[in-house]
């Protein structure tokens, strides 16, 4: 890691600009970037094998070979090689705790990258360099860099086929380090083991909470899962691990201690209390062997508190290793994080609270946020969830909160049908009502809500998109 007096930012404004101009030129230097417009890009890397259509064949036998990755990257010069990277899994936190640590990073005056799926808007927010999305014209040139070599390998057939995930994770890092970022905070996609983000060798890892999710792929029991998850793990690189059930610590502290990994465990070397909440955030006091903070978070629930104690730990990893990373930019950062689309406030009077809780255990924590950090009467739910969740553990965390369910389905290719998910949310008690949008779905929630109710939008990051969409008129990007 450089000395800090490297780190506060790229220079004055015409600096950033030639950087820029550079980046764009070097990626398009040997590809297509000025013929393909943002738009055919995302066509085309959508056009490949796209798990995010239909997760049941991703760990089929022969689907997952990261080795056609890494022969995508070394075609590509190995762009990843030069990165420092905090690399993070896990069920529920894993993207929070990401932007914690990112916008810390950034307060220490990183140039800093961003990588989490999936996105609210558009596919751009899916790669970021100090929180703003690449652009159309970057992404474009990008997709072209890789296109060829793509296309020659899924020719090839010889390790299978370049899928759509895989595609743009090769396309990132070649951004990434075009762009010149100094750090980058890497989300795995799905479980990790197999996960194409899983070809790197990071400075440190991350596995935030462990949940049942994506059993068909990870397996049904959580010692599984966190095999799976666990996979990120590398020998000789510090692995940071947020609270787990005693089952999942096991695993992982397991394979830690196999291949050589020291390991901060969060909940016993990071301690941390809550001291004021509401709905406008919480602070909370986190102490770690030789430091305490005092920290505000303008993140909603109790997991959030959690998240901020797991990414103070991984930032004092990167402290050990010689970064340099201030505590004021620890609390400075902390209270900037912005991550929208959980337990975020859209309106007021109903209450509209959004929030992408996808299983039952981040259903469970949306519940008990709910009703600690805010006043209401009646409760709507406005819920749509992808076809492959477990809706029966959603609908039984959150039907003791609610009255009236409204159910409804995003416009993502993956999302379930409100009639084929009914069963789960039928009660005596309940009045349920089903609708073909999610724009519908708030409208006829609005209708059956008073001023003093809360409207709660859950069920899927792409429901909850759409939700913002209707409300703040920010378009969402079909496809």
């Amino acid at each position: 890691m450089p000395p800090a007096a490297d780190l506060r930012g790229d220079g004055p404004p015409r600096h950033k600009f030639l950087v820029r101009r550079y980046n764009i030129r070097n990626l398009i230097a040997r590809g297509e970037g000025h013929h393909l417009k943002y738009r055919s890009a995302l066509k085309y890397i959508l056009g490949l094998t796209n798990y995010e259509k239909s997760l049941k064949e991703l760990y089929s036998p022969g689907n997952v070979d990261l080795e056609r990755v890494r022969e995508l990257l070394r075609r590509l010069g190995s762009p990843e090689a030069g990165l420092k990277i905090v690399h993070v899994a896990g069920t529920k936190g894993k993207g929070s705790t990401a932007a914690m640590v990112s916008s810390v990073l950034q307060k220490a005056g990183c140039r800093v990258g961003l990588f989490t799926s999936p996105h609210l808007h558009t596919f751009r927010e899916r790669v970021q360099v100090n929180g703003e999305p690449i652009s159309g014209e970057d992404f474009a040139a990008a997709i072209a860099r890789i296109k060829s070599h793509v296309d020659e390998l899924n020719a090839a057939g010889e390790h299978g086929y370049i899928t759509t995930f895989e595609a743009l994770t090769a396309m990132a890092l070649l951004y990434f380090s075009a762009q010149r970022v100094q750090a980058l905070v890497l989300e795995v996609g799905v479980g990790g083991r197999l996960d194409a983000t899983n070809v790197v060798t990071p400075a440190v890892s991350v596995i935030t909470s462990i949940s049942r999710d994506h059993t068909e792929l990870l397996g049904e029991t959580l010692p599984e899962i966190a095999g799976e998850k666990a996979g990120i793990i590398k020998p000789g690189i510090p692995i940071v691990m947020a609270p787990q059930k005693p089952e999942v610590e096991d695993v992982i502290m397991s394979i830690a201690r196999e291949r050589g990994s020291d390991l901060v465990n969060v909940g016993r070397e990071i301690v941390w209390h809550s001291l004021e909440h509401g709905d406008w955030g919480q602070k909370l006091l986190v102490r770690d062997i030789e430091t305490e903070y005092r920290v505000s978070i303008p993140l909603v629930g109790d997991h959030q508190q959690e998240n901020a104690a797991t990414a103070i730990a991984v930032l004092g990893a990167l402290r050990n290793s010689g970064w340099q990373i201030s505590d004021a930019d620890i609390t400075d950062g902390l209270s900037d994080v912005r991550w929208p689309g959980r337990m975020e406030q859209l309106d007021r009077r109903p209450l509209i609270i959004a929030d992408g809780a996808h299983n039952g255990d981040s259903a469970r924590r949306l519940r008990e946020a709910l009703t600690k950090y805010y006043q209401f009467q009646k409760a709507v739910l406005v819920v749509g969830v992808s076809a492959d969740k477990n809706v029966q553990d959603i609908a039984s965390e959150l039907l003791s909160l609610a009255s009236i369910v409204i159910l409804t389905k995003s416009r993502h290719v993956r999302a379930a049908e409100p009639d084929a998910i009914a069963g789960a949310f039928t009660r005596p008690d309940i009045i349920l009502e089903t609708t073909d949008s999610v724009k519908q779905a708030l409208e006829r929630a609005r209708e059956l809500a008073s001023e003093e109710d809360l409207v709660c939008v859950t069920g899927s990051l792409f429901v909850v998109g759409e939700a913002i969409e209707a409300v703040k008129r920010a378009p969402v990007e079909t496809y």
